[in-house]
């Protein structure tokens, strides 16, 4: 016998045959005595308990039915006639249908929500007028350190006319609004940038000026300027006194009953201070000393700066000095100077052997130069030397033959030895050539290996360290005894 499949409202749905299944909807009905009826009653179950979850609207709904939507992340139900969003809004380009009162609509066209009363839809927000966009919105920015900042932006035709703020802050590149840089607590004009110190400007003549209109009880500037520049009257009506810098314009200002003194700017760019009144006029400069008295110092006049009494004021003092001071000429006394005059040209002293400069004793009370001429009756140093290129630099003592890259290198066993690096040479041949000092005639260090006696003759044996080995590479005498194995200094006359 069929089974009768009525619907809630005791309307028949539709029948189903022993043995068989129905599918009039996007469930399926099992008849009497079906075999297998198990996997498709547990599928059942499963779209129930899933609410046919899938990108699809199933195919044979029943007003009731609810289905989640997953392409939109939405419950949805049928009435009907077609599938309505559970809660949330309607998205859609136009006015959709069938809708109850309280229910929501998004315009996709013009990006705005509306409310149904049960008769029209009212709009929610965001308003708009006109072509362009004219709201109030609320908006995330990042500073210039990457903060998120939350503000109210005041837009009109699509202009952003000013910012609200709680914390100041810079806004960051990734999301500029034009017109703003810096974002002030409280709010903001749009073209009052930090570079105008809080006044609205703009290159655009049109964009240039924005105002408030009404009553201010308070005001921190007026046209740009900080309350605290402005001239106020003392406490209790007494002479006006100045906590900050006063500013004048070029003209400057006049002091005196006949404008004697006049402080202002020349040429744009030049202070002056004059006395324009009587003959040889003076400007006095006065002090307090140590003591506290007021004492007059110098004057400026027309023939120069002058002091005020003789041989009592001091220009400069050992802790402030004059950089420089140029003049014709001096006449008078100089504790020091930098520069001796030679001919045409200024010298100044010097300890070390430099260009152009006028030789002095160090602290070991020595002078240096390059280059001595005249007749010498001793020298310090005690051997003769010539500049020889070598192929590489060697160290003194080195005993040196011809030959190698260059004009010398280090000698070796069966080499003819012509000297020994030197390295303070008495008298140096050959001045202005390149290369090391090499020794021929006198006592110089000379780099031995293995024991040595004073009187002992050394020799040159391998890259150019000598030996007391007897070769035909003769070099010196020792003048010195050391029992040291290994390589060191010994003095030697040499004999090359």
């Amino acid at each position: 016998m069929a089974y009768q499949i009525d619907r809630y409202s005791n309307t028949l749905l539709t029948s189903v045959e022993d043995g068989t299944v129905d599918q009039t909807t996007d469930l399926k009905f099992i008849g009497k005595n079906y075999a297998g009826y198990g996997e498709i009653q547990n599928e059942n179950f499963l779209f129930l308990l899933e609410n046919f979850s899938g990108a699809t609207a199933p195919s044979r709904p029943l007003s009731g039915q609810i289905w989640y939507d997953t392409s939109v992340s939405k419950l949805k139900f049928y009435d009907g006639t077609k599938w309505r969003t559970n809660g949330g809004s309607e998205a859609s380009a136009t006015q959709p249908t069938g809708l109850s009162i309280g229910d929501f609509w998004w315009d996709t066209t013009n990006d705005q929500l509306y409310v149904y009363n049960g008769t029209i839809f009212i709009l929610v927000g965001p308003q708009n007028a006109g072509d362009g966009v004219t709201q109030m919105q609320s908006l995330e920015v990042l500073d210039t350190n990457g903060t998120q900042r939350n503000i109210i932006a005041g837009t009109v035709n699509g202009e952003t006319v000013y910012l609200v703020s709680s914390a100041e802050f810079d806004i960051g590149a990734s999301n500029t609004i034009a017109g703003f840089d810096r974002v002030k607590k409280g709010l903001t004009l749009v073209n009052t940038k930090l570079i105008d110190d809080g006044v609205t400007n703009s290159t655009n003549e049109a964009d240039k000026y924005y105002y408030y209109w009404g009553t201010a009880s308070n005001s921190l500037k007026l046209g740009g300027v900080a309350a605290s520049q402005f001239i106020q009257q003392a406490s209790g009506g007494a002479n006006t006194v100045f906590t900050t810098a006063v500013e004048f314009p070029d003209a400057g200002i006049l002091i005196g009953n006949s404008q004697d003194l006049q402080l202002f700017i020349e040429n744009g760019t030049e202070g002056v201070i004059q006395n324009v009144t009587g003959n040889n006029s003076k400007i006095k400069i006065k002090n307090t000393n140590g003591s506290g008295t007021n004492t007059h110092t110098m004057d400026f006049t027309s023939g120069g700066l002058i002091p005020a009494a003789d041989n009592t004021v001091t220009l400069g003092s050992t802790g402030f000095k004059w950089a420089n001071v140029y003049a014709s000429n001096f006449t008078g006394e100089a504790s020091q100077a930098t520069a001796l005059r030679v001919g045409t040209d200024f010298r100044t002293a010097s300890s070390s052997a430099s260009n152009n400069t006028v030789a002095v004793r160090d602290a070991t009370g020595n002078i240096a130069a390059n280059l001595f001429q005249g007749t010498a009756t001793q020298a310090r140093y005690a051997d003769l030397a010539e500049n020889y290129a070598t192929d590489q630099d060697y160290p003194v003592g080195t005993a040196m033959a011809v030959g190698g890259e260059a004009e010398a290198r280090s000698a070796n066993i069966g080499d003819h030895c012509i000297g020994v690096i030197s390295d303070k040479p008495a008298y140096l041949m050959n001045s202005d050539a390149e290369g090391q000092a090499v020794g021929l005639k006198g006592r110089v260090p000379v780099r031995v290996s293995g024991p040595i006696s004073k009187g002992q003759a050394v020799y040159a044996w391998k890259d150019g360290v000598c030996s007391t080995i007897t070769t035909n590479a003769l070099v010196g005498v020792a003048l010195e005894t050391s029992t040291e194995e290994g390589e060191k200094l010994v003095e030697c006359v040499l004999k090359v």
